[in-house]
């Protein structure tokens, strides 16, 4: 069950924003752990975290679509509670090998270089993608976005 506070969050967004659709858009966490799922809330709410990657074949093996402009996500701590809403802005699909520098300091994770990037995604995705190959041939989904409100 969703925590109430997403829907105090969409119930005040959908009264300040005509147009907006009744029922909220998904709500979760990002990473796989408490710790860097509360890290990204906080990150995104002071407005260093613009940006997500995730694999391609995440996607490929749930069958979900890939994230489009406008798309609207409410971000919630590890406990589910929300914590802002998001909206995508800019999605591109890029090699792993590819991902430029300004992507890793969009992300605003460690210390916004690309080499820690690489280090943090390739580890994330040894866990979250058995059986994958974590090379630079991985196809990534470079996912741009803004702040648009907070809980």
């Amino acid at each position: 069950m969703a925590h109430p506070s997403i829907k105090r969050l969409w119930d005040r967004y959908r009264a300040a924003i005509v147009g907006a659709s009744s029922g909220p858009p998904i709500a979760e966490y990002f990473c796989d752990n408490e710790a860097d799922a509360n890290r990204c809330a906080d990150l995104i709410l002071a407005g260093i975290k613009r940006a997500t990657a995730s694999a391609l074949a995440s996607y490929q093996e749930t069958g979900e679509p890939l994230p489009e402009p406008g798309k609207l996500l409410i971000v919630t701590n590890w406990s589910g509670e929300a914590q802002g809403i998001i909206r995508t802005h800019t999605v591109t699909v890029r090699r792993f090998g590819d991902v430029p520098p300004a992507f890793a300091m969009l992300e605003g994770e460690g210390d916004g270089t690309l080499t820690c990037w690489r280090e943090a995604h390739r580890a994330f995705w040894e866990r979250t993608l058995p059986g994958h190959v974590i090379d630079d041939d991985l196809l990534v989904v470079c996912e741009e976005f803004e702040l648009i409100a907070t809980a």
